[in-house]
């Protein structure tokens, strides 16, 4: 297994809409394995292929402090959401050391494929719901920070383009998404 650069916003391959998953195969069982680690080592608990520079549909979350509930979702879609919305604080591993409040729904409703080539739904509420929708965006070409006011994304692409001339310890680091 491997750990993968992780992209950094600006980049604009951020913004590129990834294409389904037509076969699972060697390739993309390498990917999941590879994306997983590459989460935990961050330390995050959601990563796509998009932040990794595979414009493909697949995702990795695990928000267990032990790492015990991996869920691997290719082509994942959402089929429905509550119409009840909550703000959230959310952070991302191509965004390091940018947390901000955003408005999410409560809980929905995904069908995806496992590894094993197998369509599964849930039904995600709380921190795995917000997971599942950040990391669902980043496969459609958006970033938490789109959902910011331009006053805000300006100022959060200054202190990126700043930190990166600094140390990358001088930045904490909770939980990313």
């Amino acid at each position: 297994m491997a750990l993968l650069n992780i992209l950094q916003y600006p980049d604009p391959r951020l913004r590129t809409v990834a294409r389904p998953i037509v076969e699972i195969d060697a390739r993309i069982k390498t990917l999941a394995r590879d994306m997983a680690e590459t989460m935990y080592a961050a330390p995050g608990i959601g990563l796509a292929a998009t932040q990794v520079n595979v414009h493909e549909r697949l995702i990795v979350v695990d928000i267990t402090e032990d790492h015990s509930d991996l869920r691997i979702l290719i082509n994942p879609e959402r089929l429905e959401h509550s119409p009840q919305t909550k703000l959230v604080q959310e952070g991302c591993l191509s965004v390091p050391g940018m947390y901000d409040e955003i408005e999410r729904p409560d809980w929905v409703r995904i069908r995806a494929i496992n590894l094993d080539g197998q369509s599964i739904e849930f039904e995600a509420q709380g921190l795995l719901s917000v997971c599942v929708q950040h990391e669902m965006d980043h496969l459609d070409g958006r970033v938490f920070v789109d959902y910011l006011s331009r006053l805000k994304q300006s100022r959060i692409q200054q202190k990126l383009i700043k930190a990166q001339r600094q140390p990358t310890d001088s930045l904490e680091q909770p939980t990313r998404l």
